[in-house]
């Protein structure tokens, strides 16, 4: 007799799906305020009706680099944790519920003064440009938003453990913990400047604020926000792709290892953003550079332990020669396709990482548009097709349909054609910046300048990529309404690998949580107490910033 299908709960299926549905109409609402970016950059198209480069900007980044990856991720994590330690208990239900409310309101709000001009401060939205204070305190109430529903998922996973003694916990919901941890820890840096820095400043309560301080918070959450969305991506390598393609999952212990170690060095790494700025020590700078440097280590490990698996699973199939496995791979099964795209997508991506974060190259690359092209590898393509991958089974098994081979057939176009686009926005932004194209401007802002004409081509090239991105947008979208709402009813799984080794002792050790969270304290101390108490004892007069508003 066939084992039942194991299941999210269908009253944590419903949170979960709620998040999913306010990330992808974030998706959407964001995606074409980027094509209108790439068509204005490319010098060929002007914003009808007054409209500011700098609106569509900032709704973009905002929307897509915090809303849409904050949403999905929180959505998934949630079905996680109920699909491998049981039905969430109604108080953690409840809380998910309440923190999934203070996101919606606190979106709702910044998007409002985005949109109405009263917030074009860019996704960095860094003093001394100054917002309407209804736009922080809406980012404020999502920062609040995502802590409260962190809190139900820490509850729900301690209730597991406290009943399950000496046992490993599941493997997906260790990661979602670790994940949540990060971004708790990551995110009071964003929360103190938005609280007591930007907040008053935009009241009128002050009209100072110490701008290096601000900057300093605001990059001491903004770079282990890249890791709180690549590892939901990792999520999905380490423990769903295996199960996808019918191999099983390299190492748990190892899976385990690598988050704890993106854990103890994602956060105390923002210098590495700050190397330009005058008033920070170079010696701190170093430090931190060392320090954004072994996160190389645990990427190394999940190349590792994915190509490992992947080697096995063919191996297991009969593949012979150095790359023969690569022929036993499921290429058209969308839900291995998509992630596996972001996967070699995130190579390329990598070595850009490293440029950026070494002090001598990045001269070269510094407030160039090679960073966004870098972002957008990162993010907008590794991550992102992940999470449509994800999607193709998430939300069938979450709304009880499967997914046709019709669908799935659109699928794999959507990635290909995502992945084309990417090929020509990205790669022209990286050329761009290597002759010095700027980041964050108009093409009215530059267009004068005498190196313009050798940036005009490949900013086309970004209008042609931005445009094809746009399409695959419009495919995605109509993938996921058919999975929502039109695809046949049906059981479809949520798949969760077995580990090669069932059972290892080491995966234990490593959920010895005051250890590590004391070395993530401890490391952060050492970073960043002399740099902030110096910033803060000589700052300089403050600055009354700019108003546009």
């Amino acid at each position: 007799m066939a084992q039942p299908l194991e299941k999210v709960d269908r009253r944590d299926a419903k949170l979960a799906l709620a998040h999913l549905f306010v990330a992808f109409t974030a998706l959407a609402l964001g995606g074409f305020a980027g094509l209108l970016q790439t068509l204005v950059r490319s010098g060929k198209f002007e914003l009808p009706a007054g409209i500011s480069y700098y609106t569509i900007l900032t709704t973009h980044g905002v929307l897509l680099g915090l809303v849409l990856t904050t949403f999905f991720i929180i959505g998934f994590q949630f079905a996680a944790v109920s699909r491998t330690t049981g039905a969430l208990s109604d108080g953690s239900r409840r809380t998910g519920w309440i923190g999934f409310w203070l996101m919606t309101i606190g979106t709702a709000m910044s998007a409002f003064f985005i949109l109405t001009g009263k917030a074009s401060v860019l996704y960095t939205f860094y003093a001394p440009l100054q917002a309407h204070a209804g736009f922080y305190i809406g980012l404020a109430l999502v920062v609040v938003g995502s802590w409260v529903s962190g809190f139900a998922m820490f509850a729900h996973y301690a209730r597991w453990r406290k009943t399950h003694r000496g046992q490993v916990s599941p493997l997906l919901a260790f990661m979602s913990v670790t994940n949540m941890v990060l971004w708790l820890v990551c995110s009071l840096g964003v929360a103190a400047t938005v609280v007591f820095q930007l907040i008053p400043w935009s009241l009128g309560l002050t009209d100072r604020v110490n701008v290096l301080l601000s900057r300093t918070l605001f990059w001491y959450f903004g770079h282990p926000l890249v890791y709180f969305w690549l590892l939901p991506a990792y999520m999905v390598w380490y423990a769903v792709i295996p199960k996808v393609i019918g191999g099983k999952m390299f190492s748990d212990s190892l899976a385990r290892l690598a988050f704890i170690l993106f854990l103890l060095f994602s956060i105390p790494v923002g210098f590495h953003h700050q190397l330009l700025e005058p008033g920070i020590s170079p010696f701190w700078k170093y430090v931190q550079v060392v320090l954004t440097f072994m996160v190389i280590i645990p990427s190394l490990m999940t190349a590792f332990a994915m190509f490992a698996t992947f080697e096995s699973y063919g191996r297991s199939q009969g593949a012979t020669g150095l790359f023969g496995w690569l022929r036993k791979l499921p290429w058209s099964d969308a839900r291995f396709f998509a992630p596996f795209v972001g996967m070699l997508f995130f190579i390329p991506a990598g070595t850009g990482g490293i440029i950026n974060a070494s002090h001598q190259l990045n001269q070269v690359v510094h407030n160039t548009i090679w960073v966004t092209g870098h972002f957008h590898l990162t993010v907008a393509t590794t991550v992102v097709l992940t999470f449509f991958g994800a999607s193709y089974w998430l939300i069938p098994h979450l709304t009880g349909r499967v997914m046709t081979k019709a669908m799935n057939r659109l699928a794999i176009i959507q990635t290909i054609v995502w992945a084309v686009g990417m090929t020509f926005m990205s790669g022209s932004m990286h050329f761009a910046g290597l002759l010095g194209a700027p980041r964050r401007s108009a093409f009215s802002t530059y267009s004068n300048s005498p190196q313009a004409l050798e940036w005009i081509p490949y900013q086309i090239a970004q209008a042609v990529g931005g445009t094809i991105l746009f399409i695959g947008i419009i495919l995605i979208l109509v993938i996921v309404i058919n999975l929502a709402f039109f695809a046949p009813k049906g059981e479809t799984e949520f798949p969760v690998a077995e580990a090669a080794a069932p059972y290892e002792r080491a995966a234990l050790a490593l959920e010895n949580w005051k250890l590590w969270i004391g070395l993530v304290v401890a490391l952060i101390l050492i970073a960043y107490t002399v740099p902030i108490i110096d910033i803060i004892q000589n700052a300089p007069p403050g600055s009354k910033g700019y108003k546009l508003w």
